[in-house]
Order: C-alpha cells, then structure tokens, then sequence
C-alpha cells in the first residue's frame, strides 16, 4: 500500500470545547506518543477518516506532515468515535523510527477449509485472533493468514507453527492455539470411557467497534 500522508499542525490549547470547534473546522483533535513523551496534534479530518478506512484497522504507517516541512512516521495507536452518531472524536498515533524495532499486535486470518470438516465431519474451533511480533515498521504485515486446508479432525495449529518473513520475531507464546479441528462427537469417547477434558482454548481479545473513551484534555 502506498504510504499516505495527513496534514497535522501542532496545538496548544485542550479542552472538550476546544475540541468541538476543532471538528467544527474539519480538523481532529489527537496525540502522538514517542518514548514516553506526548505532542497534542490537531489533523485534517478528511484526510484521517481516507486514511483510517484505507488501513482497514490493519497497522499501516502514515506520515504526518507539519506546515513547517518537518515529516514523522507513525502508527494509528488508537481512536475514538461517537457511539450515536459514529462521527470520529480523537485519535492518538505513536511515532516511529523505520531503523529502530518495534513491537506490535497483528491480526491472525483464518482461510481456507479444514478437510477434517467435509472427510471427517469435524468442526473448526477459533483460537486466539492476533499475535504479538517485534519487527522494524517497513515489515509489519497488515495480518497474517493462516490456512487452515489440511487440518484433518484432531489437528490443530499452534503459534509455533507460523511462518513469517525474515526479520519478524513471533513474541506470543509458541502453544497458543490458532484453529483446532474437534473430532466427531461419536469419537470423543468411546461409550463406558470416562469423558475427555475439552481442550481450553485462549480467546484474543477484540476491540469493540466504536468504543468511546471521555475526550483527552
């Protein structure tokens, strides 16, 4: 994806009626975070709300570029949006440097269809939706699709067993599961045999569409 670009002036003043007047112009109230400092931005709504339906919720870098000619590189942190009227409220990036790692959250994609599920009659069960990767901000993949085709019932796939590009560091733990096939349920247990304890599978944790947060000072 071609890298896209935000006009963003630096601000001054904070406040909820500040903010207001900011979208009234067509401008975003937001903050950039860098190494545990804060800069309180103000950035071109069209532009933002372009670029945030173009990434799609994947972690894409976008350049912020400031009317002094100064350009930063940064990733969509957070954002937030009014839960009646889905008009977007505030939006907080983190700077980055293309030379220097750094950690994120990519999404798992399931494709494909097991064979345990047309063969054998299994079910797929969803494990865990998104790892966590160290990486440099050029190699952050938008997700990672994990095919799921030749999974028979009883096969299951772990974290372990992703493969990803040189130079991106899976940090999640390797046993995590991605997608189990369950055995039919008259081979679960065989009749007089004492039940199988289910597999407990950790869930990922998904961010609600549209979740408001008070507006930042």
């Amino acid at each position: 994806m071609e890298r896209s670009s935000i006009k963003a002036e630096k601000r001054e003043v904070s406040g909820k009626g500040f903010a207001r007047s900011l979208r009234r112009k067509g401008m975003i109230p937001g903050v950039m975070y860098r190494e545990g400092n804060s800069l309180p931005i103000q950035l071109n709504k069209p532009e933002l709300i372009k670029f945030l339906h173009r990434s799609g919720g994947e972690q894409v870098i976008v350049n912020l570029a400031f009317p002094d000619g100064e350009n930063r590189l940064a990733l969509v942190k957070e954002y937030q949006v009014d839960p009646v009227n889905r008009e977007l409220l505030h939006t907080d990036f983190f700077e980055v440097s293309l030379k220097e790692p750094i950690k994120v959250v990519a999404a798992v994609h399931i494709v494909g269809e097991p064979i345990g599920i047309k063969r054998d009659g299994g079910a797929l069960q969803y494990g865990i939706s998104e790892i966590e990767i160290e990486c440099l901000p050029d190699s952050i993949p938008g997700h990672i699709n994990v095919d799921v085709s030749a999974l028979g019932a009883g096969d299951s796939i772990h974290v372990r067993d992703i493969s990803l590009p040189e130079g991106i560091k899976v940090l999640t733990h390797g046993e995590e599961a991605i997608a189990i096939v369950t055995l039919p349920k008259e081979e679960e247990a065989a009749p007089g045999a004492a039940a199988a304890e289910p597999e407990v599978i950790k869930k990922g944790k998904e961010k609600a569409e549209g979740e408001t947060k008070a507006e930042k000072k």
